[in-house]
């Protein structure tokens, strides 16, 4: 099967800004797709390309195998976009506002399935859909547009930031009906900066800087490009007397709050664990390198220069 996104050497300039520069992007079929990048990077720009509401300075962007801007209107029926500052009509009601979203893909109240899908969402993400739009918080019209993707089934799901302004219990739910989606053979994109959202969703992820993709892989093959942290208890072990043992692999060892402290390169992990063995090792605590930690090994110079 065909990809479900797929772009080349994709360059947007807006005058003398280059937003996109020769990005190279692909989403699998059935797969979660996290996008990464701080503000400012391109992600935005790249999904309003794939959804037809900007044009591509030069390569090429396919979506669903179609065109995005040439066939924009055919394939936003197979589409669900939620962006992350969702704006609403103030005068039709939350429920007259999902409807509406709905019927331009297709969806009718006519249909059984869809209000009973309607009606399912509507109590799991408990919004009251019988307030006027003016009077919704941030995190109210939020659900509105989830709602509204979710409640009509579609091939792809582009998700711009979707859970800004939901609670924690809110964000739970809409995972769920990611990994429900999914499971329903639909493709996510799904665009953040909420790492540990991603993490615990995302089938594979790609990292976008400076308008590029700088990395793109599952997080098993991504993360032998950091480190592995461990750390073991003092009392008992050849430190606490003073002695560095040879652990293969070993970088900044050392003693803090009881604990020796190192880390390892991630593919070097194995390599180690006869050593400590024999070292006779208490608590032992091995933690795998997070997303957070392959996303700073990105901004991280970036950051530190902000703060300066």
């Amino acid at each position: 099967m065909a990809d479900m996104i797929r772009t080349e050497r994709l360059v947007k300039r807006y005058g003398r800004v280059t937003a996109l520069d020769g990005l190279d992007l692909t989403v699998a079929p059935g797969e979660i797709h996290g996008f990464l990048g701080p503000n400012g990077a391109g992600k935005s720009t790249t999904i309003r390309i794939l959804l037809g509401l900007a044009r591509a300075t030069s390569g090429e962007a396919r979506v669903l195998d179609g065109h995005p801007w040439q066939d924009a209107v055919r394939l936003h029926r197979r589409i669900a976009y939620v962006p992350g500052d969702v704006s609403v009509w103030p005068n039709l009601t939350g429920g007259e506002a999902i409807d509406f979203l709905c019927r331009l893909r297709g969806a009718g109240r006519a249909d059984g399935d869809y209000r009973r899908e309607r009606a399912r969402l509507i109590e799991t993400f408990q919004f009251d859909p019988r307030k006027k739009g003016r009077t919704y918080s941030k995190g109210n019209r939020q659900k509105v547009a989830l709602i509204a993707a979710f409640a009509v089934p579609a091939d792809l799901y582009i998700l711009d930031e979707p859970t800004s302004g939901l609670d924690p219990l809110m964000e739970l739910v809409f995972r769920s009906e990611l990994h429900r989606v999914r499971e329903a053979g639909a493709t996510v994109l799904l665009s953040s900066h909420i790492l540990p959202e991603v993490e615990q969703v995302c089938d594979r992820v790609s990292i976008i800087r400076a308008g590029r993709i700088v990395e793109t892989g599952t997080l098993a093959e991504l993360r032998h490009l950091t480190r592995t942290a461990v750390s073991f208890a003092a009392n008992g072990s050849t430190l606490a007397h003073g002695a560095t043992p040879v652990i293969p692999g070993a970088h900044d060892v050392e003693v803090d709050a009881g604990r020796v402290r190192f880390s390892l390169d991630s593919d070097q992990v194995t390599a180690a664990l006869p050593e400590l063995t024999r070292l006779g090792v208490q608590g032992l605590r091995i933690e795998p390198a997070s997303l957070e930690d392959l996303f700073l090994r990105h901004y991280g110079d970036d950051l530190a220069r902000e703060r300066t």
